[in-house]
This record gives C-alpha cells, sequence and structure tokens, in this order.
C-alpha cells in the first residue's frame, strides 16, 4: 500500500500524505491507478521516498489554511513562522490603517498572505534574494495587491517607501553556517542555501537588518523578527544597541521565537 511504503520511507503522516499525493496524480477520486496517473503516482513516490520535500512534490504548502505556490529550491513555510506573522498582524491592526507592512526575506510570501487575509487593503511590499522566492511570491502576493520586489534587504525596496513602514516582519536565514550540514535532508538538500545560512552565528541578517531598519519605519514603528531560542537575547541586545526598545516572544506550541524591536 501507498501509505505503508510512505511510512517506510519516514514519512510520520503518511497516511495524509498518500491522499496528498494520490490527489496531486489526480486520482484521489478514481477507482484505481492507472495510465498517465498511476506513471506520475509512480514519480511522486520515488521522490518522497528519496527524501523531497512533500510540500516542493506538490507545488504547494500549507500555511495557516492558506494554499502557497511554491517554486522548486523555495524554503518550505514552517509553523513556527506564524508567530512572527501573528505578532505583525496584531501591530498593523494597531496602526492607521490601512497599514504598510514590508515583509522582509518573505520567501514564498506566507506572512505576507496571511496579513492580506486578516488585513484586507494593507499596504504590502515583500522583498527576497532568491529569483525562486520572487516567482513563487508573486504569483501570492501580486493578486491582491502585494509589492514585490527581488534584491538585497532594504536596498530592493521601493525609495518611495523611505520612513513610512509601520511594521517589518522578518524571516531571515538564522541557521549558523557550521550547522547547515546537520539539517534534515530536505532542508539542507532541497532548500536553497540562500534561505538558511545565518552566517557563523545565524545572526549576521540580523546585524544588517538591526543597521537599516529604522530608516524605513515611521516614528513608533515595530520590526519583529524569527529566531532560534538561544540566539533571541543576543538579537534583541542588538536592536537594543541601536535605540529599539526590544523584547523576545515565545510560544511553546508552535515552538517558536522571535524578537520584538520598537522604534523609541
Amino acid at each position: 500500500m501507498l501509505a505503508a511504503r510512505l511510512r517506510a520511507a519516514g514519512c510520520v503522516y503518511a497516511e495524509e500524505e498518500a491522499a496528498l499525493l494520490l490527489d496531486a496524480a489526480g486520482l484521489l477520486d478514481a477507482a484505481g491507478p492507472s495510465g498517465g496517473g498511476a506513471a506520475e503516482l509512480e514519480r511522486l513516490v520515488v521522490r518522497r521516498e528519496a527524501g523531497e520535500p512533500l510540500e516542493q512534490l506538490l507545488g504547494w504548502a500549507d500555511f495557516d489554511g492558506i494554499r502557497l505556490q511554491l517554486e522548486p529550491g523555495v524554503f518550505v513555510p514552517r509553523a513556527r513562522t506564524l508567530l512572527v506573522a501573528r505578532e505583525a498582524e496584531r501591530l498593523a491592526r494597531s496602526a492607521a490603517a490601512p497599514a504598510t507592512v514590508l515583509d522582509l526575506c518573505c520567501g514564498a510570501g506566507a506572512i505576507g498572505a496571511l496579513l492580506q487575509r486578516e488585513l484586507p487593503g494593507v499596504e504590502l511590499v515583500a522583498v527576497d534574494l532568491d529569483p525562486a522566492a520572487i516567482a513563487a511570491a508573486r504569483r501570492n502576493l501580486e493578486p491582491a495587491g502585494g509589492v514585490v520586489r527581488q534584491g538585497d534587504l532594504f536596498d530592493a525596496v521601493p525609495i518611495g517607501f523611505l520612513g513610512g513602514f509601520d511594521v517589518i516582519a522578518v524571516n531571515a536565514p538564522y541557521v549558523p553556517t557550521a550547522e547547515i550540514a546537520h539539517l534534515p535532508p530536505e532542508a539542507r538538500e532541497h532548500e536553497h542555501r540562500v534561505a538558511l545560512d545565518g552566517g557563523p552565528d545565524g545572526l549576521a541578517l540580523h546585524r544588517r537588518i538591526v543597521a537599516g531598519a529604522r530608516r524605513w519605519l515611521r516614528p513608533g514603528g515595530a520590526l519583529v523578527i524569527e529566531c532560534a531560542e538561544r540566539q533571541a537575547e543576543h538579537s534583541a541586545a542588538l536592536f537594543a544597541r541601536a535605540g529599539f526598545s526590544s523584547e523576545v516572544l515565545a510560544d511553546e506550541t508552535l515552538e517558536a521565537t522571535a524578537v520584538r524591536a520598537r522604534l523609541r
């Protein structure tokens, strides 16, 4: 059986994955595997057994009920990023409507898509360095009015937004370079390194973001950025030294940690 094959390959949710792969191959409602659908199903299962992320095989990922389109190699949104997304939503709700938000290091656009769903009319800019991520983000965010730009952090943000963001939401790479080799194969072999590598201590991007964020925020604006638990106090201190009031946020259910930094 399909589920047994997936379970033997180490898939924890084998039955659920089997149903998704059958659907992707056009066989979920069919009487049985046949013809091209059967061949496509076998191709997908073999790739999954070899360790490819399920989301990359399907071409989409679920993020809080939002179906995000993906491109090969794009970072697959994790549930823990909901901490940043929900905090960005809360901060944006407290701003004068419509809020203006920057989704920095946006990947496929998970944070931005949640904000567009929850805050109709939000003025959203999304930026990433990876061309594949930008291709996915454009598909996910532009239909609802998002502005998506490719480039290196703030260099890609349209200059007209200088000093104009109420919220900057960030999921920058934060895995220390030496630890990438120890990540699960689904990440280290199938997601672009630029979405993972945070430099020697994982905070290289945090330092660059601290250096540039102030000039892009409105007075009283805030930034929320994902990090590892062991990095949180160090990241918060970086923002505090740059003149922000900062604090660590944590969600045990999501196994997530972030830093919120507000302009004083």
